[in-house]
């Protein structure tokens, strides 16, 4: 998803503070254009040798269905144990069944970009790395990443008929992620996710997460920090997911012809 930073509007403002009210969380985002890559990791100081590495691998059709239906199907490996998801996006929290919001490993979450916003609801399980890698050499059934309540909310959400299993992981994608402060007024560390693709593309991505109570105060001192080094926030916000998304439906696109 592009967006291109707006000023929101009263209503809009409104619809942010619904948001807000009924969300598990919130996770303040920057992606940090590519001319400016270079400049903001030496601004930030940001060390290769603190970051943990990690193989993040979406599912999808070549198509995309997934996506265009709102869902997000991804896994993960990481030195400290893989996971696997199934997310919604957008939700409206109001409007989501009992039984899921009562769900281990469910949350809620506003992800805040410049001049943008999205809240997503996502069911999150623990995995084992070799499952994950097993699954991606094609020696294991995706849905057996995936525990029951994720396979029932992805079932629901999912365009009919559409298996797991039929899916086409795409990926891995190397990913490096460390922590940083970035003012000491703020009082809590970010973090800096590079993503880096097959063709050599890369997406820096900046985050902090907060509760609701405190996203608003802590946009605010967050912008104003990153402006202070630097970084600019005016232009195209391109999120992570569909950056993947779209770069891995266009290779098997082309490799299919």
């Amino acid at each position: 998803m592009k967006t291109q930073q707006t000023q929101l509007t009263e209503e809009k403002i409104v619809e942010v503070l619904s948001l807000l009210k009924n969300s598990d969380g919130v996770e303040l985002k920057v992606t940090v254009p590519d001319g400016d890559r270079q400049s903001a990791v030496q601004e930030l100081d940001l060390d290769v040798l603190d970051c943990d590495l990690r193989h993040v691998i979406f599912f999808d059709t070549h198509d995309l269905q997934l996506s265009r239906a709102g869902v997000v199907v991804r896994a993960r490996r990481a030195r400290k144990g893989g996971d696997s998801v199934v997310r919604l996006r957008p939700v409206v929290p109001a409007e989501l069944p009992r039984w899921l919001r009562r769900a281990d490993g469910f949350r809620i979450e506003l992800d805040a970009m410049p001049g943008a916003f999205v809240c997503s609801g996502s069911l999150k399980a623990g995995v084992g790395n070799a499952d994950v890698k097993e699954v991606v050499q094609g020696k294991r059934p995706i849905r057996k990443l995936f525990s029951r309540e994720q396979r029932a909310f992805y079932v629901e959400h999912a365009p009919t008929g559409l298996d797991l299993d039929a899916l086409t992981p795409f990926g891995p994608i190397n990913v490096a992620k460390t922590k940083f402060q970035l003012a000491k007024a703020i009082g809590r560390q970010a973090v800096a996710e590079l993503w880096f693709f097959p063709d050599g593309t890369r997406i820096l991505e900046l985050s902090m997460k907060c509760t609701p109570d405190e996203a608003l105060q802590l946009a605010v001192a967050t912008r104003t920090a990153l402006t202070r080094r630097g970084i600019t926030l005016t232009g195209e916000q391109q999120t992570k997911t569909r950056k993947a998304l779209q770069y891995f439906s266009h290779l098997h696109g082309n490799n299919r012809h």
